[in-house]
């Protein structure tokens, strides 16, 4: 008889511990409810005594101990931070949404621990400044943010906020039972610039708690640029007392490595300070002109942050210098990537700041709410040793943002302004480019991502004939030599009268016309791949087309207006982006076009099964993904990390119809990130395709379902001369840019 297997334990029954009827532990009420029906003395620790925990807390925790500011978000009633105050570290913050259980703990600890502090506060929306927390003790708080496998909105709000709050070299110490899909989100967004370990905690269980199985995860916040491998901890008893738990993670932990890996093989070579003064030949403050170094700034107990930025020495030829070195700062990657991917930009800049050295310097989203001031004293300890000799003492630093200059912009006003707990800030601006400088155009803006601009339209002019020849000159390249920085002063956007606005005193926007380069390239590829398949569609003669991020709604509207045999479906997380779409940018649902506030991946997965239901008329024809990134750590601008991961693309896959076409767009400043983006694409589809748009930064793959020989550039080449034809009658800007964009279409090498 063959011996029977034990069944597999992943993890702890804490049911007995939690509310019942809890069903969701995100329930503020629920948990009011428990915590004063149960009082604060009948405490529990339902991951590991502090006995198993204190010597591994202590060798992550900096000395001395009372200068180490400590968060403990999700405290509830567990003594870990008494423990962690009596061992010394008693700059400790408490925070739990649990107004209950807030005060019983304060009420415990006011008179024998008088410097410990209590918050009431939402763990996703955390009332502190950026930088300004040495370590992050959380002992279950994720785990409970992410108890649905299918919604883990609630965990990625929650790890911006840790990432925000801590400092360089600030460590996030998170107690997990390690269940697949947090451990999935754990390594995903603590890849670029952070070195993260795990062990398991070998669990011996007291009178009151069931046999744990806990691991320890660290997090370490350091150079931007790098991307480490995982270092497991785990000795042979751990090994042992967790079982079949380690064994998964395991598995979890080699596959996740093996991602790394990839990531970590691109030739983009970055500099700390003090690497680059040792390779450097000769000494870093003497100039060495044409010189172009990318380097990244900050030190753990001298500054707050990290940033990246590029060093350039200027040509001799542009002699005289004003200054000895000039700083400028980027608010957005993507203008500094879209800046970096255009080398007579780079010298461009270099000669009108008149500076011997130029230092431009990107922020990302951890500098968000951070006043110029701080940023200056953060980084002025960096910046002083750059300054060369030789060229005066003169240093000239910017305390603005040069994301204008590279967009072209002579002025803007901010329309409206929203901050939402899913999406963070989102601004509605009316801008006025340079050239030409009497159009208008409106954008929407999101502070998280690292793109800021997701769309823009134009408002409506007398005169369509001189208003579409004259938008179409603003995508021209400009005259660099023209080219000026922009004004700050505002202007009113309606100031030209009303034949820019509507009966209401709302703007008319021109819905019609293509004002974002990167939505023209998604037109001229689902043109040229419809037409190459002969697309069969499953919506009755229409193609079933979705689109994932509604922004301010510009691209389905067009879509809708212009391409008639489309039936589109939208789908977005926020619903406060659709009413800002609806106010501010005139998107109107109808019959064709609707909108799903919903999950993005839930929604696919519906799709996906709905032919295991018997119903294959939800399968999608056309899905494309406009989702920028709001995680710098993910090495991505554009989209967002999730939406490249392995799992999410076989759900495209799964999701799509026979003749399924997947579209996105693809950005970042890492050549490594590229390759391994790649790389998972080659894994799930076979038939890909790409191109590259807005200065060659901008990059936009298709994805064909079908498993079926490439097309070659020849066969290529006859669907764009077959396509030309088909619009040879509309005599539309967008039309002629569709022609233009769907020759630059090549397979993926």
């Amino acid at each position: 008889m063959e011996e029977q297997q034990p069944a597999k334990q992943n993890c702890i029954d804490i049911s007995k511990e939690r509310p019942i009827a809890f069903g969701n532990f995100t329930d503020q009420e629920k948990w009011d409810f428990f915590f004063d029906a149960r009082g604060v003395d009948d405490f529990f620790e339902c991951y590991a005594d502090w006995p198993q925990l204190r010597a591994l807390l202590r060798s992550h925790l900096s000395y001395p101990p009372e200068e180490q500011s400590i968060l403990v978000p999700a405290c509830g009633n567990s003594r870990l931070s008494e423990h962690l105050y009596d061992d010394g570290f008693t700059n400790i913050t408490n925070v739990d949404f649990s107004k209950v259980v807030i005060s019983a703990m304060l009420r415990r600890n006011v008179e024998q621990r008088p410097a410990m502090k209590w918050r009431v506060m939402d763990m996703t929306d955390m009332q502190f400044e950026n930088g300004t927390v040495d370590a992050i003790v959380d002992k279950g708080g994720l785990d409970a943010l992410m108890e649905s496998e299918l919604d883990s909105r609630s965990g990625i709000l929650y790890l911006s906020e840790v990432k925000r709050l801590l400092k360089a070299g600030g460590k996030y110490i998170c107690l997990t039972l390690a269940e697949p899909h947090v451990l999935g989100l754990l390594f995903r967004k603590f890849r670029f610039g952070w070195n993260v370990n795990l062990c398991a905690i070998a669990q011996k269980p007291s009178s009151g708690t069931a046999k744990q199985f806990t691991f320890m995860l660290v997090a370490e916040k350091c150079i931007l640029t790098v991307v480490s491998q995982i270092i497991p901890y785990m000795d042979e008893y751990s090994v042992e007392s967790h079982g079949y738990q380690v064994q998964e993670v395991f598995e979890a932990l080699e596959r996740e490595n093996t991602v790394r890996a990839v990531y970590s093989t691109g030739t983009d070579i970055w500099y700390s300070l003090d690497h680059l003064k040792l390779v450097v030949k000769g000494d870093i403050n003497e100039l060495e002109p044409g010189r172009l170094v990318k380097l990244f700034l900050g030190e753990p107990g001298v500054s707050r942050f990290f940033c990246t930025g590029v060093l350039f020495d200027a040509q001799l030829d542009l002699e005289p210098f004003s200054c000895g070195l000039r700083v400028i700062f980027f608010r957005k990657s993507q203008s500094y990537q879209k800046n970096l991917a255009n080398e007579l930009l780079q010298w461009l800049q270099c000669g009108t700041s008149e500076a011997a050295r130029l230092l431009m310097i990107v922020l990302d989203s951890s500098h968000s709410n951070v006043t110029w001031v701080e940023i200056l004293s953060d980084i002025s300890y960096f910046v002083y040793q750059l300054a060369p000799v030789g060229t005066g003492d003169v240093i000239h630093i910017a305390a603005t943002s040069e994301d204008d200059l590279v967009d072209e912009i002579n002025e803007r006003k901010i329309v409206h302004q929203v901050t939402t707990a899913l999406t963070g800030t989102i601004y509605v601006e009316d801008v006025m480019y340079d050239p030409p400088e009497d159009l208008i155009f409106r954008r929407l803006c999101f502070e998280r991502t690292e793109s800021w601009v997701h769309s823009e339209v134009p408002l409506s002019r007398e005169g369509p004939n001189e208003f579409f020849g004259q938008v179409e000159d603003k995508k021209v390249p400009a005259d660099f030599t023209n080219w000026k920085k922009g004004n700050t002063q505002k202007f009113d956007s309606h100031s030209s009268g009303s034949d820019s606005e509507s009966s209401s005193g709302q703007p008319n926007f021109e819905h019609n016309f293509l004002a974002t380069v990167h939505h023209q390239g998604f037109i001229a590829g689902l043109l040229l791949f419809s037409l190459h398949s002969e697309r069969t569609t499953s919506a009755g003669g229409l193609v079933k087309t979705v689109i994932i991020g509604l922004g301010s709604g510009t691209l389905p509207t067009f879509m809708r207006n212009c391409l008639h045999n489309l039936v589109i479906e939208v789908v977005d997380l926020d619903p406060v982006v659709l009413n800002v779409a609806s106010e501010y940018f005139g998107f109107i649902e109808d019959e064709l076009l609707k909108v799903h506030i919903t999950d993005a991946t839930k929604f696919l997965r519906e799709r996906a099964n709905s032919e295991e239901e018997g119903n294959d008329s939800f399968k999608v024809d056309v899905l494309i993904l406009d989702v920028d990134s709001s995680d710098s750590s993910s090495g991505l601008i554009s989209p967002e990390a999730d939406f490249v991961e392995e799992s999410f693309l076989l759900t495209v896959k799964d999701s799509l119809s026979d003749r399924g076409l997947f579209i996105f767009k693809l950005v970042t400043k890492f050549s490594s990130v590229r390759g391994a983006v790649y790389s998972t694409l080659k894994r799930v589809f076979s038939n890909l395709y790409h191109f590259y748009v807005d200065r060659d930064f901008i990059e936009i793959i298709f994805a064909l379902k079908k498993e079926s020989s490439r097309m070659s550039e020849n066969e290529l080449a006859e669907v764009c001369d077959e396509l030309s034809r088909s619009l040879k009658h509309i005599k539309t800007t967008w039309a002629r840019g569709v022609k233009v964009d769907s020759r630059l279409i090549k397979p993926l090498p």
